[in-house]
């Protein structure tokens, strides 16, 4: 007898931990419906997987802004934007004749309680793209208007929660009852929606403000304010009216100043012979180490390039993990006692013999760099666990100046739908790895559940421990980068395991406007990916 994907779906959840929020059909990602099915191989997608939490933390957005509209003082909101990722939260913004006191938060939180008691249904429906753009013109939801003018799609999709509309991009849970676990924060001039992460589902992870993040990320919206560029559509505004020669210059301006800055704060710290420089794959490290040596020489500093990975043990000493594959992420895969002996020779005025890691037969090699540091020499060291001071254990803590790095991008889709930062890096990284490597898109998802795991333990909970933090996002960044990677997502077939990722991918893409690089500077670190810049990266 045939069945409908919800009723398939409420029987298969006794034999799951999670909550199923979503379904493949035949292999294709769906959400849950009451579509009837009878041939179709169903698989369940649950809140622990990386999709499904996002599925959940979309859909609770849905929630806290119909819940907002319910209480008294919703009339008095003009808007809610959705900032930026914060801890394991969003950070908002409440515009309007309201404050967003813990009271107001209070009272948004237990009508959303209600609501998910009450298990209402998450409505879809297919919309012509031009009653869309009339439907949120009348909802004074100017930023999706912007968006929609530039969609070439016909059709786009409104999700409704009683009779509180929106977009959304992505898919949704079915229904409110699955949407129990949350909380909301008042915090600095917003508040933050706290979200479940996907190993832990059904927990509110305890609300720890990295200050330092929030810090450079609150720096990067007055950047946004300043270029008016918020959104998408403003993005593509600018596209189209021929403004981005003038809008790159300024982004990279901005980056300028700020690097900059960080030799000032370097110059105020006289004893600073170590500038340890960390942060994840694809924020544009070795370009920043570079432009950052240029400034540092431009106010009377010797910098010499160090890269950590040329200490590394030897290859038969090399750490492994659970699989008995060499993981070269781990601390102990460099040789700590050796870079401080050296890091402290030095320091001393010794001069030193400089190894060299051979990659090919996995050993370091010596005799062909020599240093010797003098008085106005400075090490730029770049390296994954730079920020970490297990590295650097034996340097005296006035010596280092340390520094972390991301592309924490200042554009959300639109208002409600944040631009993942996350995404952001791993389009970088393709177009770099294509192009520099010759991998493939496909290569480059297979390793990145990997290489976010490594973030997370390496890199992500050392990152307050830094003196200053870069944003190396641009912008206009994506735009560019869109005719680089779009041919390479489209090569990877269907019957792939990372087929479903790459569409996803290029659906957020069409977004987007494509512009071409005739504007970004030879020093821009978005040379790094596109190619055509003066260092040697």
């Amino acid at each position: 007898m045939a069945k409908t994907v919800s009723e398939i779906v409420k029987e298969a959840q006794r034999d799951y931990d999670g909550r199923i929020i979503l379904v493949k059909a035949d292999g294709l990602l769906q959400e849950i419906s009451d579509k009837v099915v009878e041939d179709e191989k169903i698989e369940f997608v649950t809140t622990q997987t990386s999709i499904g939490n996002e599925t959940y933390r979309r859909s609770v957005v849905l929630l806290m802004l119909d819940a907002m509209k319910k209480i008294p003082e919703g009339e008095k909101v003009e808007k809610v934007s959705i900032e930026y990722s914060i801890g394991k939260g969003l950070h908002c913004k409440l515009y309007g004749d309201v404050r967003p006191t813990q009271e107001f938060l209070d009272k948004v939180k237990a009508k959303m309680k209600e609501i998910v008691e009450l298990d209402m249904p998450i409505k879809k429906r297919l919309m012509k793209t031009r009653e869309a753009i009339e439907l949120f013109k009348k909802h004074g939801m100017e930023d999706k208007t912007k968006l929609f003018k530039y969609r070439r799609g016909s059709y786009v999709n409104v999700y409704s929660l009683g009779t509180y509309e929106d977009y959304y991009y992505g898919y949704m849970a079915p229904s409110t009852g699955i949407l129990k676990t949350f909380d909301l924060f008042e915090y600095d001039e917003g508040f933050v929606l706290q979200l479940p992460v996907k190993e832990k589902p059904d927990e509110v992870p305890q609300f720890n403000p990295p200050a330092k993040l929030f810090n450079v990320l609150k720096e990067s919206t007055q950047w946004a304010d300043m270029l008016d560029i918020h959104t998408v559509g403003a993005l593509n505004e600018h596209i189209t009216n021929s403004e981005m020669g003038s809008l790159m210059l300024v982004c990279e301006a901005l980056q300028e100043q700020k690097i900059y800055d960080i030799v000032k704060m370097i110059q105020k710290r006289p004893g600073t012979k170590f500038i340890m420089i960390a942060g994840p794959s694809s924020s544009g490290k070795t370009t920043f180490s570079h432009r950052l040596s240029i400034q540092l020489m431009a106010n009377g500093y010797k910098p010499h390039p160090i890269a950590v990975d040329n200490y590394f043990v030897e290859r038969e000493n090399t750490p492994v993990d659970e699989n008995g594959d060499y993981n070269f992420e781990d601390l102990h895969a460099i040789d700590i006692e050796l870079f401080n002996k050296h890091m402290n020779m030095l320091l001393s005025g010794e001069r030193v013999d400089m190894p060299v890691f051979n990659f090919k037969i996995g050993k370091k090699e010596y005799g062909t760099q020599f240093l010797q540091l003098g008085k106005d020499d400075i090490l730029v060291i770049e390296g994954i666990h730079c920020l970490n001071d297990e590295l650097s254990y034996a340097l005296p803590v006035e010596s280092k100046f340390k520094i972390y790095i991301s592309a924490l991008t200042q554009l959300n889709v639109d208002e409600h739908n944040r631009v993942s930062t996350t995404d952001g890096r791993l389009i970088r990284r393709m177009v770099r790895d294509h192009r520099t490597r010759g991998a493939s898109a496909k290569r480059t998802l297979e390793m990145w559940d990997s290489v976010r795991r490594g973030e997370e333990k390496n890199i992500f909970p050392f990152q307050e421990q830094a003196d200053i933090m870069f944003n190396s996002s641009l912008a206009y960044e994506i735009s560019v980068l869109k005719p680089y990677v779009e041919p390479l997502l489209f090569s990877i077939k269907e019957e792939a395991p990372e087929y479903q990722e790459a569409k996803r991918l290029l659906k957020f893409l069409e977004y987007f406007l494509p512009c071409g690089t005739e504007y970004i500077p030879v020093n821009s670190i978005m040379r790094e990916f596109v190619g055509g810049g003066c260092f040697r990266v």
